[in-house]
């Protein structure tokens, strides 16, 4: 599934859409180059799920968890190994109770659960102040389902 946002707004929704096919357990992984608005797209599931309070990158905390409907677990691996990860016990928070937000994933992935929802954001003409593709997809059939769910949320049909 691709969609394109045009400001911070619209990426907050698409946040919010995608929050409404998460349960307890998903993970969401999110990848893109810095500042391509993972945080921003994050901001948007965790206010999906209820959580009103502010919502900050985890780049140099890790982790944040947001006391919403079922709770967040908002992590950072830019600056982890998956050795990191492991030794810190994060992978103790991924598919448990909670849905896991994951920005950089790429750096667990020795320790991450294979399946999840795969959100990779990309820049529109390399221009930080336009739009934005945003490309999601699925490892694992009960990730697929969401999709499709999705789809039908988001107007795409696909």
């Amino acid at each position: 599934m691709e969609i394109i946002t045009n400001n911070e707004v619209q990426m907050q929704e698409l946040g919010k859409a995608v929050a409404r096919v998460l349960e307890e357990k998903d993970s969401v992984y999110l990848i893109g180059d810095l500042g391509v608005g993972k945080t921003t797209l994050a901001r948007g599931i965790v206010r999906g799920l209820g959580y009103q309070g502010r919502v900050n990158s985890p780049t140099f905390t890790i982790m944040n968890i947001y006391q919403s409907n079922p709770v967040v677990y908002h992590l950072d691996f830019y600056r982890l190994s998956s050795n990191d990860i492991f030794d810190l016990g994060l992978n103790d928070y991924i598919g448990r109770n909670g849905i896991s937000i994951i920005e950089w994933p790429e750096s667990g992935e020795n320790v991450l659960p294979e399946e999840a929802l795969i959100i990779h954001i990309y820049l529109i003409d390399d221009d930080y102040q336009r739009e934005r593709l945003v490309r999601i997809s699925a490892q694992g059939e009960h990730y697929l389902q969401k999709i499709k769910e999705l789809g039908k949320i988001v107007g795409t049909g696909s």
